[in-house]
């Protein structure tokens, strides 16, 4: 592409985006497309020829933007609410224009500097001690599978040459609350289905230690071999708070690696208040936070931190001659802690919102969400017809109405077919409830407000249906 030309699409582009990011609240947050629409309206293969951007863009503005469910809007309450904020998209162009790859030193050694200084101001931000080494990764899923594979290099150190077959068995455990990412992990590990132990939970939704050491007690009579244990600090289903300061004891004691996922949670200890929930994270071996859930960072974006980094490097770090340099023995390189050797800079995009927002930034506009989560709370358990079904620690709500779970989830599914607001569903001690969740730099208490109304509307439309 020749320059003027990028240089005028990179301007008619940058227009369009200020535009959509303006006026995204006016679009509807599910657009409700038919399987198959995008499909049927592209061609079966790319062209022959080159086609202009003219082209291209048109195309995706009338076929591609139609279909999209708009994460960004102010009344999207589904999953976990994000937001790509402006300066974190300025970072994420900028990182697509250099296209560096961090994977050592010498192949960008800004990029892997600068991820040692954006990941060690997070940690101070929300109140780690400095034994912890920081590396992005692009979502817990890969953070919390590295963490459990150096949990695996600690509990069977000799599998590194000679690999997990023949070897004792061994067990994770975790809360039936945990993210199905971990069980995943475990099956990538390869300890099978049988190497993953849920933990029941209490009233709260929060792991049951009394159950946990119950298990490993009984596991290690059976001749199973504790590896690790995680804990979640904001699940998904219920943001619960697991009692980590408790599960540390039980790992201290079992020697076993303590791994915290508070990959939603964990933005939100940069608030003094809510820090609490928080006890004893800091006595685990691996913590991951995701940025791109509640720091208002464009996807993708996590951060797992460890007291052992040793133990990532050891699990992954192969090097091959081409990749050796000078200075290595006294650099980082970031391919050493994960599988993946190409990684992007997603630093720049971090560091641009930490910048722009600083501390006061972020700790007011996540207050401002818990705020709102907890008013929220207290309209719902004053309605006769609805209740709260879960403790509200952070800016989650899990609710349902209590003629049961059909009106609940018909009620919600009219909500979204609406398209001002998007809500989703879980399942809660065998019951339907829908889930609220707040995470949006543009969701105000008015917005809030709204969708509280159009629930109530729904149930009514569907009891009186009924």
């Amino acid at each position: 592409m020749p320059e003027d030309e990028f240089r005028r699409y990179a301007r008619e582009t940058a227009d369009w985006m200020s535009d959509y990011l303006a006026t995204v609240g006016d679009l509807p947050v599910f657009s409700s497309p038919s399987p198959g629409f995008l499909t049927s309206a592209l061609p079966r293969e790319a062209p022959d020829h080159g086609e202009s951007m003219d082209e291209v863009l048109r195309d995706f503005r009338e076929l591609v933007v139609p279909g999209l469910t708009h994460w960004n809007h102010p009344s999207f309450f589904g999953y976990f609410s994000i937001t790509a904020s402006g300066p974190g998209i300025l970072g994420e162009m900028l990182a697509a224009a250099l296209n560096v790859n961090a994977m050592v030193w010498r192949s960008s050694p800004a990029a892997t500097e600068l991820e040692d200084v954006t990941t060690n101001w997070l940690r101070q931000l929300v109140g780690l001690p400095e034994v912890f080494e920081g590396v992005i990764n692009d979502t817990a899923s890969s953070s919390s599978l590295y963490a459990l594979a150096a949990a695996r290099e600690v509990a069977y150190p000799e599998a590194h040459s000679a690999g997990m077959f023949g070897m004792p068995r061994g067990r994770i455990y975790a809360s039936e609350e945990a993210h199905s990412s971990i069980e995943k992990a475990v099956l990538t590990l390869g300890f099978g289905r049988e190497g993953f132990r849920t933990i029941p939970t209490d009233e709260a939704f929060s792991m049951d230690v009394e159950a946990l050491r119950a298990a490993i007690a009984e596991d290690v009579v059976a001749g199973i071999q504790p590896v690790g244990i995680v804990a979640t600090l904001g699940t998904t289903s219920a943001a619960a708070v697991d009692p980590v300061d408790q599960i540390a004891d039980l790992a201290e004691e079992y020697g076993v690696w303590l791994h915290v996922d508070a990959a939603y949670g964990g933005s939100a200890a940069v608030v003094p208040e809510v820090r609490a929930l928080f006890q004893g994270w800091d006595r685990a071996d691996s913590v991951v936070i995701n940025p791109h859930k509640w720091l208002f960072t464009p996807i993708d974006c996590s951060v797992l931190y460890c007291q052992r980094p040793e133990m990532l490097v050891r699990a992954f770090s192969i090097v091959p001659e081409y990749l050796t340099s000078a200075e290595q023995a006294e650099t980082r390189s970031l391919m050493d802690y994960g599988i993946s050797l190409g990684r992007r800079f997603r630093a720049l995009k971090l560091w641009f919102v930490l910048r722009a927002f600083g501390r006061d930034g972020i700790r007011a506009r996540i207050r401002y969400h818990v705020e709102i989560a907890r008013h929220f709370a207290e309209l719902v358990e004053a309605e006769e017809e609805w209740e709260v079904t879960a403790p509200v620690h952070l800016s989650l709500v899990t609710i349902r109405h209590v003629a049961g779970d059909k009106v609940t989830k018909r009620a919600m599914d009219r909500v979204n077919g609406s398209g001002e607001a998007f809500l989703t569903h879980t399942d809660l001690r065998g019951q339907t409830v829908i889930r609220l969740a707040i995470g949006n730099l543009k969701t105000t208490r008015d917005d809030v407000l709204h969708v509280w109304d159009l629930l109530r509307e729904a149930a009514a439309l569907e009891i009186s249906e009924d």
